[in-house]
Formats: structure tokens, sequence, C-alpha cells
């Protein structure tokens, strides 16, 4: 029986598998033996490393946010943008995200899990907002694309609204819904001088909720 002599390969090998059954047979459908099987480790080694699927679930979502947050930290930190443009960009890039990680397949089976949703928001207000959104918001103005008061507030709602209250996915919606609610957030944004959703994102948006 092939075994890799370190843990980290064998955490990778894991979450690999996991990541790829996940997304061939759905989470339901992919038992431990199929993770067994396909990495060809024994049950005791890969209850080893995560106590459940599960576990091994969210090891692979934690897995894929922070392939994420790296392209947020190349957006912040780009030449030549101001920042309602690099929110913009961050927005974008966000939607698209959701459909090159596949985590979307996934959600149906994580908005159940009570310590996913705890830590989604606790990965929105201490890493996403203040590393991420609050030094744009900042730069817009500094830069007068953004009109803003309270910074740090605003880097929270916006994400919380556009991660939470937006996607079609953790909230079930319509079309119409969706659309309506993007309209909602552009107008909200407005106020501070930027709107965040184009038609592309919008559509993109309205995808995911028939996905």
């Amino acid at each position: 029986m092939a075994r890799n002599k370190h843990p980290e390969q064998t955490v990778q090998l894991i979450l690999d598998t996991a990541a790829k059954l996940f997304l061939q047979k759905g989470y339901d459908k992919t038992t431990l033996q199929d993770i067994i099987d396909a990495t060809h480790l024994s049950k005791g080694a890969i209850y080893h490393h995560f106590a459940s699927k599960e576990a091994i679930l969210i090891a692979v979502a934690d897995r894929m946010g922070e392939h994420n947050t790296a392209i947020l930290a190349e957006i912040r930190d780009r030449k030549g943008l101001t920042g309602a443009e690099k929110l913009r960009e961050m927005c974008r890039s966000a939607v698209l995200l959701s459909f090159q990680g596949g985590i979307v397949h996934m959600l149906p089976f994580l908005i159940e899990n009570p310590r996913f949703m705890a830590l989604q928001m606790q990965s929105i207000l201490e890493e996403a907002a203040p590393h991420y959104a609050l030094p744009i918001l900042r730069e817009g103005i500094a830069d007068g694309s953004i009109h803003a008061d309270y910074p740090e507030q605003l880097a929270e709602v916006l994400l919380l609204l556009s991660d939470l209250w937006l996607h079609p996915v953790l909230r079930p919606s319509t079309p119409e819904q969706v659309r309506a609610r993007c309209d909602f957030y552009n107008q909200f944004t407005r106020q501070y001088g930027f709107e965040l959703l184009d038609e592309d994102i919008i559509d993109a948006i309205v995808a995911l909720c028939r996905t």
C-alpha cells in the first residue's frame, strides 16, 4: 500500500483527490472509501489527518480560499489603477473565482455546516475586509475616486453584502430577486462614488443561481 512519507504531501494528496471527487460525483455521493481507493492510502492514514469527510470538505474550501486571497492581494497591490477601479476588479475576480475554483458546487453542502459559516464570517471580518478591501478604500479616498467617512465599516459592509447577501447559492433566489439585489447594491455604493457591478458581473451572479 502506497503511503507518502511526508505528512504535508499526504494531506495534499488527500485534498487534491477529494476536491476532484467532490466536483465529479458531488459531496453526498462521494464516500470516504472513494477517497481511500483513489489515494491508495489506508483508512488510518486518512483519519490521522482528518476526522471525517466533512473535515476534508472544509479543508478543501479553506485551500481554495487561500488561492483566491493571493489573487486579491495582487489586485490590491497593482499599480496604475484608482481605488475605485481596484474595487471593481476585486469584485469581478471574486465572481469569476466562484466558477474557476469549483467551490460553488460545494457550497450547498458547506452552508449547512455551522463551522463553515462561522469561519466565513471570521474570514470576512478579520482578513478580507481589513487586509484587502480597507487598503483599497483608503487608496480611493486619497486619490478622490471614493468618498467615505468610515472606510473600516464600509469595507466590512461591502464584503458582508457581496459575499453573503448577494450570493445566490448562500441565499437561494430567483434571477429577478438576484438582479434586484444587485441594483440595490449599486445604488448603495453610488453614494460613495463608485459602482461595483456591471452587467457582465450581474449576469455571472444570475448564472450562479441557475447553477
